[in-house]
């Protein structure tokens, strides 16, 4: 008898071959899934690059433009100056500079100095390009007690000037101690200053003078608070004049006008303010007569301001931004001048 006939066994596949057979796909997967990935990061990479870089041209450009419109707020009242100083003689705050200009769009302005055509329509056009709103005033600096009377060069000066703010510290009920530390400051900084101009040519110096302030609130340097320099803002000011600087008996406030004048009181200097109103003051003398006060010459006060401040608020789109100029105004050869001192510009909201 035969043996019975066995069937071949089938070749089975090498051991694992399934699993490499199952990993194939999930590779593809994976690298699928990085390759994505990667893509992703480059596009995302390359929008926030682009994001950038159109937020930088936009801040450029709201630069450029708050920079044209405040430059030209500032050269508006400089030209307003300068005329008023060639048709008047007196300042007083019935004239065109005292009127602040309240906020205003420009593409008004823009559309009104087109010639021809339709305002409205112009100023649809130009407002989506030009969404600024501007405002300023010009305020006369010599409203206010200059504070660099304080070192004037006679002992004469400096005593008469001390009497002043004394008057005035008093009435206000600020620390005399701080006057006599800023007299002092004052005094040595000048004094540093006018040192260093004397030895330009190499002599020594002191390095631990106090440093002459420029600006009003730069004389926390010299000894004064915080709370004294508010109080003391709306009737004293600091400008770099080498004499006595007089007071504006037209703009300047009852309490300045009372400390200037130790022959008058508090009711007396209310009176001035009272009177000027109905008529501005030709002079001094004309103002002291008014109220029966003595009407000698007097240095300290006067109806004339060579010192102003402009000041200028642009509201352009989600950027507010104030700039601040204090100008000098005199007469020179060629005619009226009016002098930029320095300029400080604030962001009031970040874009």
């Amino acid at each position: 008898m035969r043996p019975p006939a066995t069937r071949p066994k089938p070749l089975l596949p090498p051991r694992g071959g399934s699993g490499s057979a199952r990993a194939q796909p999930g590779a593809a997967l994976l690298a699928a899934m990085i390759t994505v990935a990667l893509i992703a990061t480059l596009a995302a990479a390359a929008l926030w690059q682009q994001w950038r870089g159109v937020e930088i041209e936009a801040a450029e450009r709201a630069r450029a433009q708050a920079d044209w419109i405040l430059t030209g707020a500032l050269d508006w009242g400089r030209l307003i100056l300068a005329g008023d100083a060639r048709n008047s003689s007196t300042d007083h705050l019935g004239e065109p500079w005292a009127v602040p200009l309240a906020e205003a769009r420009l593409s008004t302005f823009l559309a009104a100095g087109e010639s021809g055509g339709n305002a409205a329509d112009a100023d649809a056009d130009a407002a989506p390009d030009l969404d600024a709103f501007l405002s300023g005033q010009v305020t006369d600096l010599q409203s206010r007690l200059n504070l660099m009377n304080l070192a004037l060069g006679s002992a004469q000066d400096q005593l008469l000037a001390i009497t002043i703010f004394t008057r005035l510290f008093e009435l206000l009920n600020l620390p005399a101690s701080e006057l006599g530390a800023l007299q002092r400051g004052l005094l040595a900084a000048r004094q540093a200053m006018a040192g260093d101009s004397a030895a330009a040519g190499g002599g020594n110096s002191d390095g631990n003078a106090a440093i002459l302030p420029q600006r009003f609130e730069q004389l926390t340097w010299l000894g004064l608070s915080r709370e004294t320099l508010a109080t003391l803002a709306p009737h004293a000011t600091l400008l770099p004049d080498a004499g006595i600087t007089p007071l504006n008996l037209n703009t300047a406030s009852a309490e300045a006008i009372y400390a200037a004048l130790p022959g008058i009181d508090l009711a007396k200097a209310r009176q001035l303010v009272s009177l000027r109103q109905q008529a501005h003051f030709r002079s001094a003398a004309d103002a002291l007569g008014r109220i029966g006060a003595a009407s000698s010459a007097n240095a300290w006060v006067g109806v004339r301001s060579n010192y102003f401040e402009i000041q200028g608020r642009l509201r352009l789109d989600n950027l507010t931004l104030q700039e601040v100029a204090v100008v000098r105004r005199g007469r020179t050869s060629s005619g009226q001048t009016v002098t930029p001192l320095w300029r400080v510009r604030t962001p009031l909201t970040a874009p």
